[in-house]
């Protein structure tokens, strides 16, 4: 799922742990601006822990020239039971890099989990 305003690309996607993965998303207006390119975010990672209908842990990284957004950063799902019979999502990220304002990581978040709830709330 991505943010509102942008599309996805995924270039690689091993779903295991220690599996790789990388993925661009480019902004649908021309005024805005990439990390790696001019319109596009790119970033790759590995799949740290994947503990099946329970948890995934992510370890990501932009690809960029930018210092303050280098670094790895984490991001962990954990999957519950919810009271109503469907599933509690608990996401986190750790050590997100300093140039990432923190009000845009957690809108972007927001965007990405909602479309998610429509997917797995729609009739198939």
């Amino acid at each position: 799922m991505v943010p509102d305003g942008m599309t996805s690309q995924v270039h690689t996607f091993e779903p295991r742990e220690g599996g790789a993965f990388r993925i661009s998303l480019t902004y649908d207006v021309a005024d805005q601006a990439g990390k790696t390119s001019a319109h596009t975010d790119t970033f790759h990672g590995r799949f740290a822990e994947l503990v099946p209908a329970e948890k995934v842990v992510q370890v990501i990284e932009f690809e960029t020239t930018d210092p303050s957004m280098q670094g790895e950063m984490t991001t962990s799902y954990v999957l519950a039971d919810a009271e109503n019979g469907g599933t509690d999502l608990q996401a986190s990220h750790e050590n997100v890099p300093p140039g990432v304002p923190p009000a845009d990581n957690e809108l972007g978040w927001q965007m990405s989990l909602s479309k998610l709830a429509a997917l797995v709330q729609s009739d198939w």
